[in-house]
């Protein structure tokens, strides 16, 4: 006799699993669905539907870490299921941590003898360390403004116009006047001059950016820092520099070692660097640095014991996970400072072969500047009939992401491709990029500028109207008010055309 087993109804695992019934039909999108499905055929509705994402290596917007040695990951993953705030069960772990603080705060030359102990936490990435930045400066100028008998009611801090998102939502989440010097046409950063003036006596700090957002240029915090110095015992003040080095914190170190921008400078009493930016991490992992331990009050410090032991704790979230801080630590050791000045020379000098490459065009002004992060920030030099915005959307279509983006309030008309060169960013795909840029303009230059040319058109039509309707006279815009125009309707066209893909 022949014994059999007829699979129940709800039994796929005998099948294929694109032809089990779970990727045949749809599952809820904002609802749990009612019942399980199995496990390969969850892995393979996700994973599908991943597919459809850009490429990580080929986004050229991030500044984050895309690649990292499979040694690295092997060790992320052995630690992933560590929850870091358990520093009582996680000693080792802990320990990482805090070797990595003292080895950062040292390549910032903290003001450190040789056995003390560095003041710094990791983060989740930059914002958080801003944001425990920022904490510490409002503290410690409130408490002396107590002293003083002053009011203290209405902190200020003064940045750029550059700043990145984070230093906007600082000031308004936790009740910050936030002063921007504006930037100019040709001068995309904060002008130290202009932002001394700003300063009074409730500037709780002036903040300068090792690396801009928008064209990776390192602003000048030795000028910044010997006009306040000035400022100060004129005034008798006492405001004090935060660096964002978010991005130019692992940079300079290793190639412009004898830029003064860190801790030599007696006013710089915090730094903030992201880890997974030109730390070489993968995302999730930040780092701020104090200069001694009176810049950061002991108030803003809680002390817990209910995971096994007192544990001192300043951070805006609790749990987190470990991987990031290990994979911080395997790199700071594996590289040493000979492998990060070697990335990032690698790094600099595709960023100048890219550079040659798009100068050669002959169709594009470079916005970026020799020193700063290597990257290339470009504008067309004829934007009339195609603009900065059809490259990047044009672009997509060979795999690359190359962001397009107007510059801040005004200098908002001009607008700008930007490319950042990461360490797996080769000379080879610098050199493609190049041509598959040359391929478009040809494909653009042979398209009717129909969009930019009825954008013009109605704009002037506009103008005219409003004109008639207030004198009669027939004035055409400048050709800045133009530019602004058509930045303006791109801008909103490609929101738009992401919202729709959402």
């Amino acid at each position: 006799m022949v014994l059999s087993k007829t699979s129940s109804e709800s039994d796929d695992s005998v099948h294929s699993t694109f032809a089990s019934r779970y990727v045949r039909t749809s599952l809820p999108r904002f609802e749990m669905p009612e019942k399980s499905i199995p496990k390969e055929a969850a892995y393979q509705i996700i994973n599908d539907e991943l597919m459809l994402d850009g490429n990580p290596r080929l986004n050229l917007a991030s500044f984050v870490t895309t690649w990292m040695e499979p040694e690295c990951d092997k060790l992320m993953m052995a630690s992933i299921n560590k929850n870091y705030v358990d520093m009582d069960e996680y000693p080792v772990t802990t320990e990482l941590q805090n070797r990595c603080v003292n080895i950062i705060a040292r390549l910032f030359n903290a003001p450190l003898k040789e056995e003390e102990t560095a003041i710094g936490v990791g983060t989740v990435g930059s914002s958080e360390a801003i944001m425990l930045a920022g904490l510490a400066f409002k503290r410690n100028w409130q408490n002396k403004r107590k002293a003083e008998g002053k009011p203290y009611d209405k902190p200020n801090i003064v940045t750029g116009a550059n700043v990145q998102v984070c230093w906007e939502k600082f000031a308004n989440y936790f009740e910050v006047e936030l002063k921007e010097v504006k930037l100019s046409e040709g001068y995309y950063v904060m002008d130290p001059i202009k932002a001394v003036e700003m300063v009074d006596e409730n500037t709780i700090c002036v903040a300068a950016i090792l690396g801009s957002t928008l064209n990776g240029e390192f602003e000048d915090v030795k000028l910044l820092h010997d006009l306040l110095i000035e400022k100060n015992k004129q005034t008798g003040w006492d405001t004090p520099i935060h660096v964002d080095a978010a991005s130019g914190g692992f940079i300079a170190p290793f190639i412009y070692p004898e830029l003064e921008w860190d801790f030599r400078l007696p006013l710089v009493k915090s730094i903030n660097v992201s880890g997974h930016k030109y730390g070489l991490v993968y995302a999730g992992i930040g780092w701020v640095i104090w200069r001694t331990k009176q810049d950061l009050p002991e108030e803003l410090i809680f002390h817990i014991n209910y995971l096994g032991a007192d544990q001192p704790t300043f951070t805006l979230n609790f749990s987190k996970g470990s991987s990031q801080v290990i994979a911080q630590y395997y790199q700071l050791i594996r590289l040493g400072y000979e492998g990060y000045r070697n990335v990032m020379e690698n790094c600099r000098e595709n960023a100048i072969v890219l550079r040659k490459g798009l100068e050669k065009t002959g169709c594009f002004n470079i916005i970026s500047k020799d020193e700063g992060i290597p990257l290339v920030a470009f504008s067309l030099k004829d934007n009339s009939l195609h603009n900065e915005f059809e490259v990047s959307e044009t672009l997509r279509r060979f795999g690359w992401i190359v962001p397009a983006y107007t510059m801040p309030a005004d200098v908002q008309h001009v607008t700008v491709l930007r490319v950042v060169i990461r360490e797996d960013f080769s000379r080879t795909l610098a050199e493609r990029l190049v041509s598959d840029i040359v391929k478009v303009l040809h494909e653009l230059d042979t398209l009717p500028a129909r969009l930019n040319a009825k954008m013009v058109e109605a704009e002037e039509n506009n103008l005219m109207i409003n004109n008639n309707n207030n004198n009669n006279n027939n004035v055409k815009k400048t050709e800045i008010e133009v530019q602004r125009a058509i930045a303006d309707f791109w801008k909103k066209y490609v929101l738009a055309r992401k919202a729709s893909v959402c």
